[in-house]
């Protein structure tokens, strides 16, 4: 399970290191390289799956029928977004280009666990999305059940 947060710095080339705690939720290649998958997320974020992990989310998206207009386009963009990654022996990953113009990642990032995935985030966006969602907290109950926080007012 991917859990906690933490502060992150993109070097020159687009590589971040992958918190220890995140790198043992992913798998290996038959080399031993430890790999993941990237992809375009909600929300102004980076996913970043594991090789399990990307295979529950392809499996959700096969089990839609994609008939509709909409839906084939989500596919086809999450897809088109979406790169196999391997981390380096210092424990980083390369973030292309595009994914990271995609996020508006610049230099100071978030990586965010979030059970089945984690997150890479443009620091002050997360800080500001947190802020704003630590306040649901107090109602955790009523979002869970689907219905609306309630006001603090």
């Amino acid at each position: 399970m991917f859990y906690g947060d933490s502060s992150h710095t993109l070097d020159d080339k687009g590589r971040v290191f992958v918190p220890k705690r995140f790198q043992d939720e992913l798998s290996r290649a038959p080399d031993g390289t430890l790999v993941a998958y990237v992809s375009r997320g909600q929300d102004a974020c980076l996913y970043l799956f594991s090789e399990s992990g990307f295979q529950r989310a392809l499996g959700e998206l096969n089990t839609r029928v994609f008939s509709a207009e909409d839906v084939r386009g989500v596919k086809r963009v999450f897809f088109a977004n979406t790169l196999r990654v391997e981390l380096d022996s210092s424990g980083r990953i390369l973030i292309p280009e595009k994914l990271r113009d995609g996020a508006s990642l610049k230099k100071e990032i978030v990586m965010v666990g979030v059970g089945d995935r984690a997150e890479i985030w443009p620091k002050g966006v997360w800080e500001k999305y947190e802020a704003v969602n630590l306040k649901k907290l107090d109602h955790i109950d009523r979002v869970l059940a689907g219905e609306p926080p309630r006001s603090s007012g």
